[in-house]
Order: C-alpha cells, then structure tokens, then sequence
C-alpha cells in the first residue's frame, strides 16, 4: 500500500507517504516548516552539499525518491525520508523548531498508525483541524462529505485502470464542465495559485455541495457504464460535469449570482472569526 497524506504542523503541510510499512515524509516540506526558506530545494541541495564536506556523510542516502502531490496538481517524485532519516536531517538544519517538531513527529507517526486501523480516527481529526482554522460546521460537513465523494471516486479511478498522473486530468474535466474553469485557473482565482492549499479548502458551501454531486454522479456512471481506462473514464466525468454544469447555471438563475468567484472562504472565514478564542 502507498498512501498519501498531509498533515500539519504549525500550519505548515507535510506531505507523507506510508511506503515499505513505514511513514515517509516529504524533505523539502520539512525544511520549509524549520526554516520558513523561499526556496527549500535549494536549501536542501545546499545542506547535503554542507554535511557531506563537513561530515563525508551523504544525506542523500537516507531518502528515497517517492511521487507526492505537487503544486501543480501531478504526483512528482521528491526526497522524503522515514522517522530515523528526517531526524537525521533536522540535526543539521539550527532552527528553534527543531525539538517541536521532533515532538509533533512522534506524535503524527502514532496518529497515522492509529488512523490506519480506525479510519474514524482521520475523519475526526480532520474535523478538528477544520475547526481551528475557524470554519463553521456547516461548512465543515460538507467538506467532509466531498472527502468521503473524492476517496470512493478516486478508488472507482484506481480500480478502473487509471494511474494516480491520471487523477489530476479527469478532476480538470469535472471542474472545466462544471465550473468552466480548469484547477489552476480555478486556483488563480482564489488567490492561491501559489501555495499548497487545497482548492477546496477555499470553496464556499454551495461550491462545495456542487462538487460533491459532481463527482458522486461521475462514480455512479463509472459504476453504469463499467467503464475501464482512462478514455472512457474521461468520457464519464465530462458527462457528469455537464449535467452538475447545467445545475449549477440554473442555481445561478434562481439565486441571482455567480456560484464561483474569487472570494476565498477560508479567508473569509478568518476575517470573520479572528477575534474568536482559539478552540
């Protein structure tokens, strides 16, 4: 099994991946949440070049070459290490943060083994997350409803031939035939273009709820139609965004405005709640 996850810590995401029965965590990401650097590859090319003239030790070496979610929406092969190696890495990195994170490192490798047995664990850590970024309830059930939608789709994609490079092309066509525009020009949008957050972490509740049905129905097409590849799987999400399309068009008719725009939600939402305690 290889899984991928985020977790956070200090509001900073690490990308992990559960490979060879153990949690690997994304280097780059690491070293972002240590050091705040603008550019964590290069400081990490730097401090591999440092350690080995200083040490003859090849960081390098205890990282393997693993594909995780990238900026732009493809999985891309970057250095992540286990437990052992990233600690070996933080021992070079002078951050103030360091033994936090080593605390936060134990604490999330125990977590996830947790979640593993009981998947309940994940969804309600994720609902507790959610909450102190300050978003509603509202919000965060349907945001962990489109979760639930996206893993069974996702699955349905998996078990139909695609390949995890594919997922990011068939999630285009639901968004380009229902929204009309693809992710990235979705995330320009929203003003997060640049970062690693999650596009749906910034819809609003009836955005959401489209994506939701977007999606549901292109799995129960799959499901109608048997399809296996990736063509056919194509042909069913554009069919799906064009329905959900439709819907959302005469949402917009009913309610006199536009479903997307370039409010952000979560921006929205800590404007509205920074004067609240934190939970």
């Amino acid at each position: 099994m290889q899984e991928n996850k985020l977790a956070l810590f200090e509001e900073k995401e690490i990308r992990m991946k559960w490979y060879n029965d153990d949690w690997f965590y994304s280097v780059v990401d690491v070293i972002f949440a240590l050091t705040d650097s603008k550019d964590p590859k290069d400081y990490w090319y730097k401090l591999k070049t440092r350690v080995s003239e200083e040490s003859k030790i090849e960081l390098s070496t205890i990282c393997r070459r693993l594909k995780l979610l990238a900026k732009d929406g493809k999985m891309r092969e970057t250095d992540c290490a286990d437990t052992k190696g990233i600690l070996r890495v933080i021992q070079s990195i002078p951050s103030p943060k360091a033994e936090p994170f080593k605390l936060w490192l134990a604490e999330v490798g125990s977590q996830r083994l947790d979640e593993l047995v009981n998947p309940e664990l994940a969804i309600n850590r994720a609902k507790e997350t959610y909450i102190r970024k300050g978003y509603d309830d509202g919000w965060i059930a349907q945001r962990l409803k489109s979760i639930d939608s996206r893993k069974q789709l996702t699955d349905t994609w998996k078990n139909s031939g695609a390949k995890n490079r594919d997922y990011a092309l068939l999630t285009d066509e639901i968004y380009k035939n229902t929204f009309g525009l693809n992710t990235a020009q979705y995330k320009t949008l929203k003003g997060i273009d640049k970062t690693k957050r999650n596009l749906r972490d910034s819809m609003g509740n009836l955005e959401l709820a489209i994506t939701n049905l977007a999606e549901v129905t292109a799995n129960e097409i799959h499901h109608k139609n048997n399809s296996y590849g990736l063509e056919k799987l194509k042909d069913d999400v554009v069919r799906a965004g064009k329905i959900t399309g439709k819907t959302r068009k005469d949402i917009e008719q009913e309610i006199g405005k536009k479903v997307v725009d370039e409010t952000n939600y979560k921006t929205l939402t800590n404007t509205q709640t920074k004067n609240l305690p934190k939970k």
